[in-house]
């Protein structure tokens, strides 16, 4: 090889690397060179335009892991051409993704954009779904609050015998050697458990501060119900304000809850990870993460979040009877959406059954009629697609692409690393649909 090998020519021109480089050179990436002044000296720093693509193109393929993206940089043709064979190391890779995640969880609206310029958003039917996605910490390390009080006085008492003990032997060391030690060394016993102590201390606070917070809100809820109550009816009894006993928290990371996997049916320190599908090409339109293992809160932020990402609504909207509540069904009927949501779990092989003949009885309440709405032969086959629309999505994501964990810690920077799954879900759709950005 008497000339440098041109790296262009090492894979197809249809590869996804090009692609993914080729979008990346239309997006808005002014905040992220806004970072850089060049006014504190030290070596160049790696082309951010280069750094962007790398991570898109690691989130696409299923290699998110800095570490993992060093070792690709080394040894994988792909990685190695899409750096023009530059070698970042783990560190510079997690440090650029730390400094710049915001920014890059915001390019998920310009790609989805892009998906709807390419004709693959319709909204014309978006179903609804959520999977649990593991923490990036062991359910071993969360405790009760029940179990906190008790640990908090037993590891109060154990510090304050380990600081008697170790004044102690202070004291006689200095009358056999000498005032030669510093008088605030401690021991590594003393050490652990006085941050084992802080350490719950400050989970059993943060769980009462959730405890009154809530309380409060039930209060507030209850005087609206008691003012549009009968005056003789008997007020209910008032919140308590204390944390549940069995109300958990994790050291490791707070914002995580244990969660039972409707899949393995096992329970798990995990975030609830939703997304809203367009039906026309299995495009993300909106996505989110929340710590309630429940799902009936998040058909509202869903669809608010649907509409600042793309200023419209879906015609149809379905879900599974995660998402249903009377509230829920009113919602929807006030943004003119035609809403599909099952009252009740059905198995992925039985059928729904056929609705009954004649009119509405007028005593019918809201769930008899969704019920119904639902038995008919035109909601039967909407409601049908429900699984072909959303369901191979998460699959895709966690089985193909083996996204099962977080990397990342605390509910902002883990709802920001989910909308950069769900980003590379999205480029993957543009490109497998065979669209090509215009390159000057």
């Amino acid at each position: 090889m008497l000339m440098p090998p041109d790296l262009a020519t090492w894979l197809p021109e249809d590869h996804l690397v090009y692609f993914i480089r080729d979008v990346v050179g239309q997006l808005d990436l002014s905040r992220i060179y806004a970072a850089y002044d060049g006014s504190k000296g030290g070596s160049p720093a790696y082309h951010p335009e280069m750094m962007v693509a790398l991570l898109l193109y690691a989130y696409c393929v299923g290699v998110p892991s800095s570490r993992q993206v060093e070792k690709a940089c080394q040894e994988a043709i792909p990685f190695r051409v899409l750096t023009a064979n530059q070698h970042p190391d783990h560190d510079t890779v997690a440090e650029f993704r730390r400094r710049h995640l915001k920014v890059l969880a915001a390019l998920f609206i310009q790609v989805l954009h892009l998906c709807r310029k390419a004709g693959l958003v319709k909204l014309g039917h978006v179903a609804l779904d959520g999977t649990k996605v593991k923490a990036n910490a062991s359910k071993h390390k969360a405790m009760s609050y029940a179990r906190m009080q008790k640990s908090v006085g037993e590891l109060e008492a154990e510090v304050k015998r380990l600081l008697e003990e170790a004044e102690a032997v202070d004291q006689a060391e200095d009358q056999r050697y000498g005032k030669g030690r510093r008088g605030d060394e401690l021991p590594e016993e003393l050490r652990f458990k006085e941050r084992r102590l802080a350490k719950i201390k400050e989970a059993k606070e943060a769980l009462e501060r959730e405890a009154r917070q809530k309380a409060e809100q039930q209060r507030g809820e209850q005087e609206e119900k008691e003012q549009k109550q009968n005056p003789r009816s008997r007020p209910p009894q008032p919140p308590a304000g204390e944390p549940d006993p069995k109300s958990q928290r994790n050291f490791t990371d707070p914002d995580s809850r244990i969660m039972k996997d409707g899949a393995t049916k096992s329970f798990a320190q995990a975030y609830n990870c939703q997304a809203a599908v367009d039906s026309r090409s299995q495009v993300i339109v909106a996505c989110q993460v929340t710590q309630q293992a429940n799902d009936k809160e998040q058909v509202k932020p869903l669809v608010t979040q649907m509409v600042a990402n793309l200023e419209g609504k879906p015609k149809r909207l379905s879900a599974d009877n995660g998402y249903y509540s009377e509230g829920n069904v009113g919602y929807l009927a006030e943004e003119q959406i035609d809403a599909y949501l099952a009252t009740g779990r059905l198995k992925h092989t039985e059928e729904i059954p056929s609705s009954q003949r004649g009119r509405i009885p007028a005593t019918a309440t809201v769930k008899d009629r969704m019920g119904r709405k639902l038995r008919t032969v035109k909601g039967q086959k909407i409601y049908a697609e429900r699984k072909e629309i959303v369901e191979p999505v998460f699959g895709q994501i966690k089985n193909v692409r083996r996204f099962r964990q977080f990397l990342l810690r605390g509910m902002e920077k883990v709802s920001a690393e989910w909308d950069l799954v769900c980003m590379g879900h999205n480029l993957l759709k543009l490109f497998r649909n065979a669209w090509r950005p215009a390159v000057p």
